[in-house]
């Protein structure tokens, strides 16, 4: 399968240290099977980052290594409480150190309300299930985490747009 990652320059080397810290499943490598939601991406990063041009770097990932290569999958198939929480603590996690050991996480975007709601969580505003249904992106949209050298070892790049 085709695996895109937005960002502000052409990845070539795959470096998991330059990955952002706090992000919805850790620090790691990013990619979405959505061509459109990496295009966003890349916008959202080149705004940020102040510099730049908007590119979408391509990788092929033979999704049958997710249960053949004994690589540590976690798969969220949809919005849930599990996942929200998962979600939370990874976006607590400021520092390098993973709270989990994946090689691989799947599962859907949150919202990038998720800060505020995070706060309203904290106070007990809201409950976890509202706190779920408030970090859900606009649009049902997935993403792959890639968060060891052995999981990026079986990414191909194939291209960029």
């Amino acid at each position: 399968m085709k695996l895109y990652h937005g960002s502000n320059i052409e990845i070539d080397v795959i470096d998991l240290q330059r990955g952002r810290r706090g992000k919805d499943f850790g620090q790691g490598f990013y990619l979405s099977p959505d061509i459109q939601q990496a295009r966003e991406m890349a916008e959202t990063v080149v705004d940020r980052e102040e510099c730049g041009a908007p590119i979408v770097t391509i990788f092929e990932f033979d999704e049958h290594l997710l249960e053949e290569v004994g690589l540590d999958v976690k798969i969220f198939s949809h919005y849930s409480i599990e996942w929200s929480r998962f979600v939370r603590s990874n976006r607590k996690n400021k520092t390098s150190v993973p709270l989990h050991s994946h090689d691989i996480v799947y599962g859907p975007i949150a919202d990038d309300t998720i800060a505020k709601q995070m706060r309203l969580l904290d106070l007990k505003y809201i409950d976890e299930a509202q706190f779920m249904k408030e970090i859900q992106y606009k649009k049902e949209t997935f993403q792959y985490f890639f968060g060891t050298e052995k999981s990026i070892s079986y990414l191909t790049k194939i291209g960029t747009l």
